[in-house]
C-alpha cells in the first residue's frame, strides 16, 4: 500500500457526504472527473474498495463506511489547522461586532466587555441588541464574531461558554386578573387577556414563538425592560426572566401565576461563536476573557432567587 494524499481523502468524504460523485464535485469546486480520478486512486493505493457502484447511487462498502470513520479525526485536525494558520496570519482585528440578546443579564455584560475592550483601543467594538432568533441569525449571516443569548444545546457548528440559566416566570400586576391566583390556572383562562410578548428582531428566520396563546390578544415590545413596564401597570401579562423582576416579586409589585399548567422554563445563557469560522487575536482574548468572568454573570442570574427569598422572609 502506498502512502495517499490528504486530497484524495477529501474527496473520498466529500462523496460519502453528498452522496454522489457530481454533487461532491460541486461541494469541492472541482470537476466530476477530477473527483472520480480521485476516489479510484484512494482505492488502489489502499487495496480496497470504498465505495460500492452497482446501484443508482453510490455508497459505501463495509470496508469504506470504517475507513470513513477512522478519516473523521483526521480531516478535523486538518480543518483546526488550516483555522489556527488563518488566526495567525490575520494580525489584530480592526473591529469585532458583538450582539447580546434579550435574555442577557445586560449592566454585568457591559461591564465585562467594557473592561475588555479598555485594553484594545486598536479594535473597535460594534455592539448590537437583538431578540428571539435575531442573535442566532446574525451569527449564522456573518455579522457577528460573538452573541450572548439563549441557545439549545448540541449545534456542533457553535462553540459555548455556559453562563447560567434563565429562569423564566410568568406574571401579572395584582389586580389583573378576574380570579384569585392558584396553581391551577389553566393557559385557557388567560385567553381573554392581553399577553405580552417579545418582537423577533430576525430578519428572515422562521418565526418562533414562546409561551403564545392562541387567540389571546398580545402587544409585541422590543425589549424585556418595556415588557416589565407593560405588565407592572397592568396593560398585560407574560413571562420575564426571574432576575429581572426579583425584586418586584419580592415586594409584591408583581405576583408570580406560575403552576402546574403554567410552569415557565429555564433557558440556558451561553456565549456563542462560530466553530467553523477563524478568529483573530482579538477575538481569541475575548473568549478568554469571557470564560474568566462567566462566574459574575452566573452570579447575576442567581442572586436575585437569594434576593427573593429574602425578601418573603422578611414580610
Amino acid at each position: 500500500m502506498s502512502g495517499f494524499t490528504l486530497h484524495d481523502l477529501q474527496c473520498f468524504d466529500a462523496v460519502i457526504r453528498a452522496g454522489g460523485f457530481q454533487a461532491a464535485a460541486a461541494a469541492l469546486h472541482r470537476s466530476h472527473p477530477a473527483v472520480f480520478a480521485a476516489v479510484a486512486r484512494l482505492e488502489r493505493q489502499l487495496g480496497l474498495a470504498l465505495l460500492d457502484r452497482s446501484g443508482y447511487r453510490v455508497a459505501p462498502t463495509a470496508a469504506g463506511r470504517s475507513f470513513h470513520r477512522r478519516a473523521q479525526n483526521l480531516l478535523g485536525e486538518l480543518q483546526q489547522l488550516r483555522a489556527h494558520a488563518e488566526q495567525l496570519a490575520m494580525g489584530e482585528e480592526s473591529e469585532l461586532h458583538i450582539v447580546l440578546g434579550d435574555l442577557c443579564p445586560r449592566p454585568q455584560a457591559l461591564a465585562v466587555l467594557g473592561r475588555f475592550f479598555a485594553q484594545c483601543p486598536n479594535t473597535r467594538l460594534h455592539l448590537h441588541f437583538e431578540s428571539v432568533s435575531g442573535p442566532r441569525e446574525r451569527l449564522f449571516d456573518d455579522s457577528a464574531d460573538l452573541i450572548v443569548h439563549r441557545l439549545d444545546a448540541g449545534d456542533a457548528q457553535l462553540e459555548t461558554i455556559t453562563l447560567g440559566e434563565v429562569r423564566m416566570v410568568p406574571v401579572v400586576a395584582p389586580g389583573f386578573l378576574p380570579f384569585p391566583i392558584d396553581r391551577a390556572i389553566r393557559p385557557e383562562r388567560l385567553r381573554g387577556l392581553t399577553q405580552c410578548v417579545m418582537r423577533d428582531s430576525a430578519r428572515h428566520s422562521p418565526p418562533v414563538d414562546y409561551f403564545t396563546i392562541d387567540g389571546a390578544p398580545q402587544c409585541t415590545v422590543a425589549d424585556q425592560l418595556m415588557k416589565k413596564d407593560l405588565i407592572a401597570h397592568g396593560l398585560a401579562w407574560g413571562h420575564m426572566p426571574h432576575f429581572l423582576v426579583a425584586d418586584e416579586l419580592a415586594d409584591g409589585r408583581l405576583l408570580s401565576i406560575a403552576g402546574r399548567h403554567l410552569p415557565g422554563r429555564s433557558e440556558r445563557l451561553v456565549a456563542a461563536r462560530r466553530s467553523d469560522r477563524a478568529h483573530g487575536p482579538v477575538a481569541a482574548r475575548l473568549w478568554d476573557h469571557l470564560q474568566a468572568h462567566a462566574p459574575q454573570l452566573r452570579a447575576a442570574l442567581a442572586a436575585p432567587a437569594a434576593a427573593t427569598a429574602t425578601g418573603k422572609r422578611a414580610r
